[in-house]
């Protein structure tokens, strides 16, 4: 779990991927994009496909923060074959980690072997880039919010990601299940779609045991950490 006494508001940063994604977005959005994440010392810039990669791999060029392409993106129907391209795309372009969409009527229908062998032949697509699955939580029962995280645990992925933010984000017990599950497994959890009002739920998922957010309002969140710890939500700063 996040030790937020030990973290300054530089360090918070990296507890967050910046995301830009809508439908509309243009170049200047996401190089204004960069700049803010590099600005806020998030852990990532990520963007919806691999298309803006190498403007994104310009801005952040000579810094720590990761390039964040999304691989089938948002509804995760595409076959394996061409979610591994797009991954072995995203990263020969540059990208150093990628969010990949699972898809989601595959698990309903309990295709769990056919869904396991997409979620390793999409990690070895990936190579050396940091790998995450989205399970899209909103959809998906308690019991299948488990399967997905042990799937996707099992595969090796690095991590399991609640929402594309495209559609409902998550609750805090659906959150706390995808933690549960994936205790004693080298597989964390991010948390994306988060709810208005934002920087408490966003702080609330990080006291529950997710170690990543994903979000537009990051800046916003990350704003508000002085407010947290005024309030009592978050611990004070010891050094």
């Amino acid at each position: 779990m996040v030790d937020f006494s030990k973290m300054t508001k530089k360090d918070v940063g990296k507890l967050f991927d910046y995301a830009i994604l809508p439908k509309d977005t243009t170049e200047k959005d996401i190089r204004e994009g960069c700049r803010k994440a590099i600005e806020y010392n998030c852990k990532a810039f990520c963007y919806s496909s691999s298309y803006w990669t190498p403007i994104v791999a310009e801005e952040l060029k000579g810094t720590d923060l990761l390039i964040g392409a999304g691989i089938g993106f948002p509804f995760g129907q595409q076959t394996s074959a061409v979610k591994a391209f797009e991954a072995e795309e995203a990263v020969r372009m540059g990208a150093t980690v990628l969010d990949n969409c699972m898809n989601v009527g595959a698990l309903k229908d309990k295709r769990y072997d056919e869904i396991l062998k997409e979620f390793k032949e999409y990690k070895k697509a990936a190579g050396p880039a940091m790998t995450k699955m989205i399970i899209e939580v909103a959809f998906l029962t308690d019991e299948e919010i488990a399967t997905a995280c042990k799937l996707v645990a099992e595969a090796g992925i690095d991590w399991a990601k609640s929402a594309s933010g495209q559609y409902q984000g998550p609750t805090l017990e659906q959150v706390l299940i995808m933690v549960d599950t994936l205790k004693g497994t080298n597989t964390k959890v991010k948390v994306s779609g988060v709810k208005f009002p934002r920087p408490q739920n966003a702080y609330a998922f990080l006291m529950a045991g997710a170690e990543l957010i994903g979000s537009r309002s990051a800046p916003e969140i990350i704003e508000s950490l002085d407010t947290m710890r005024q309030i009592g939500m978050i611990p004070a700063y010891k050094g």
